[in-house]
């Protein structure tokens, strides 16, 4: 009997991680982001699946522990000098976006029949956006280290920090009964308990951490890192507060310690797998039956709440400056409610400021706005007319005539137009970068703006008049364009062209550029041989390791564009270890059997 018990729970931990694997990976690849994967596991494998589970608040009143470990290392993160930098921002931005459109949704929860504390609580939860999800989207789109992309960061931690008195919030909403402490009383409790912990924090943490480090004991130290996480949780949860308000201001407290990275990487795989069957868990949890009944009313409620938010969002952008562009592209971003929604949805049910009723429409109103936001984005760069340029204070190329066209004045194009320059030669730069333009100008250099990759600006900037083409862009696919415009537009010019790569150059070899080089291997030629010096090597020797180097690299490239990338290959000077031959052959005079073209020397004959 004991057995089939342990055989059953194994079966659900299996389907538990089998349904992880199968649907995060896969949700992933489609681009919908793995909070997505994780619900969606969750509902198969739930009661209104295959019914693996039939009690899904168990599994949820633990998965919980991995809110309160997420909370913990965001709180790691809040370093004061951090908050300091993104101060306007955070708390100037983030702010107005967060009560603007806070307002707004309450409003609209209200006008849609909630009662007040139930519709403040459904729209400040669809206020907080799902941070996988921006984050995701700003990494594929290139922006994360841009203006843009601060200030969403910004906003974004914003959100993460408004959780904790939002859960607090929940507790002063909740439904008071008639044996319950009075209101003042549990003020009380909870600040005492506030203080208790920043006090334990302040004066306790970092010591009982550095006499645990000095036992250099591993699992000592992960298990102080839970005990501080769970301890600060459970002090807030006899307080009256949330546990996860706990769990963050002890990372708060934490942050600029000189163990929070050990914190972090001991925290980190509980956080992980907690935090996945969290999302699992609201995914089984999920009323499908109320979701059928209520299908017009959720429809109606993603509509209403998207739009609404969206008009928050746009909003406070204008205020502060944005362009309309910009806004936009934050409304495609920002629009969709989050994961810490059903945080805070699961306390205001167990609570009772909501029913179930309500939790399972606000719960499924927020997961397809989330499935939406990739597909808006998406939209957004399809039919959103392309950025206009500011080009106050730069000239367009027209009319150039130099000998040479340099296209793309990056480090690499600077250091390359230096011999001609230096030799006397007219040569025109043209870059389509505003900020490099204008900082090359104040190192003393005139560039023009001008695409490459379009005819009719290489037109403009003189290609029929020049000698030479240096291509010089960063970009293959855009060099690989110009190449094809030069060769047949003007075939008189000589091409120069960096090459991203390897096989890069292998393609420019056979479009029959004049001369063509991989962008880093010059510079490793001679770090290679600088460090061959450093070692202790003959200068004399050294060169001419470094000569037979290149001579087998043009030899084997040469090989490879008469074939393809694997000829060659013994050319190569490899490090792994070669099977010795069974019997070592009799040498006459010499030795025989050396690899041919490797640096190895063979054996005295």
């Amino acid at each position: 009997m004991a057995v089939e018990g342990v055989t059953g729970d194994l079966i659900k931990v299996v389907s538990l991680l089998g349904a992880s694997v199968i649907a995060v990976p896969l949700f992933r690849r489609l681009g919908l982001g793995s909070v997505l994967g994780y619900f969606s596991a969750g509902l198969v494998i739930g009661p209104y699946g295959i019914g693996l589970f039939n009690n899904p608040e168990s599994v949820l009143h633990v998965a919980e522990f991995g809110v309160v470990m997420f909370l913990f290392i965001i709180g790691l993160e809040m370093q004061p000098s951090r908050l300091w930098t993104l101060r306007r921002e955070i708390f100037g931005l983030g702010v107005a976006q967060v009560c603007l459109c806070g307002v707004l949704l309450t409003g609209a929860g209200y006008i849609g029949g909630l009662p007040l504390p139930a519709a403040f609580i459904a729209g400040m939860g669809f206020v907080l956006s799902s941070t996988a999800v921006v984050m995701q989207m700003l990494n594929e789109r290139g922006e994360t280290s841009t203006p843009s992309g601060q200030q969403a960061l910004s906003i974004l931690l914003l959100e993460d920090l408004a959780i904790v008195p939002l859960l607090a919030i929940v507790a002063l909403l909740a439904p008071s009964t008639a044996d319950s402490t009075s209101g003042l009383v549990s003020f009380a409790i909870a600040v005492v308990s506030i203080a208790g912990l920043v006090l334990a924090g302040r004066y306790l943490l970092n010591p009982l951490f550095r006499l645990l480090a000095a036992s250099h004991a591993r699992e000592i130290m992960t298990a102080a890192a839970l005990l501080v996480v769970l301890g600060s949780a459970l002090m807030m949860q006899l307080g009256g507060l949330s546990m996860a308000m706990g769990a963050f201001l002890a990372g708060v407290l934490l942050s600029e310690s000189s163990f929070r990275h050990q914190l972090e990487a001991d925290i980190e795989p509980f956080r992980g797998i907690l935090l996945g069957l969290f999302f699992l868990a609201v995914g089984m949890s999920l009323d499908l039956g109320v979701v059928s009944r209520q299908w017009l009313l959720i429809c109606l409620a993603v509509c209403a709440f998207m739009a609404v938010k969206a008009l928050g969002i746009f909003i406070t952008a204008k205020v502060f400056k944005a362009t309309t562009r910009a806004a936009i592209t934050r409304v495609a971003l920002f629009s969709q409610g989050g994961e810490f929604a059903f945080v805070l949805y699961a306390a205001a049910l167990s609570v009772g400021i909501f029913d179930a009723q309500v939790n399972a429409v606000a719960s499924a109103t927020v997961i397809i706005s989330m499935a939406l936001t990739p597909l808006l984005v998406l939209l957004l760069d399809r039919f959103l007319p392309a950025a206009s340029v500011s080009l106050e204070g730069v000239d367009i190329a027209e009319g150039l005539q130099g000998t040479a066209l340099v296209i793309g004045f990056g480090r690499f194009g600077q250091v390359a137009s230096q011999a001609l320059l230096a030799r006397g030669f007219s040569v025109s730069l043209i870059e389509n970068n505003v900020e490099m333009i204008t900082a090359a100008a104040e190192f003393g250099f005139k560039v023009f703006y001008g695409d490459g990759t379009r005819v009719e600006i290489l037109h403009a900037s003189g290609a029929e008049h020049a000698a030479a083409i240096l291509v010089c862009v960063d970009d293959r696919t855009a060099a690989d364009k110009i190449v094809h415009i030069a060769k047949s537009e003007f075939p008189h010019a000589k091409l120069f062209v960096r090459a991203y790569d390897r096989g890069h150059s292998m393609d420019l070899i056979r479009a029959g550029v004049d001369f063509q080089i991989r962008e880093t291997f010059e510079s490793a030629m001679v770090f290679g041989r600088e460090v061959l010096l450093g070692l202790g090597v003959a200068e004399l020797d050294a060169q001419e390791i470094s000569d037979d180097v290149r001579r087998r690299d043009v030899e084997r490239l040469d090989l490879q564009v008469a074939s393809d990338i694997y000829a060659g290959s013994d050319l190569i000077t490899g490090n792994a270890p070669k099977p010795a031959p069974l019997t070592k052959p009799k040498t006459v005079g010499k030795v025989t059997g050396a690899v041919p073209g490797l640096l190895a020397d063979s054996e005295p004959g």
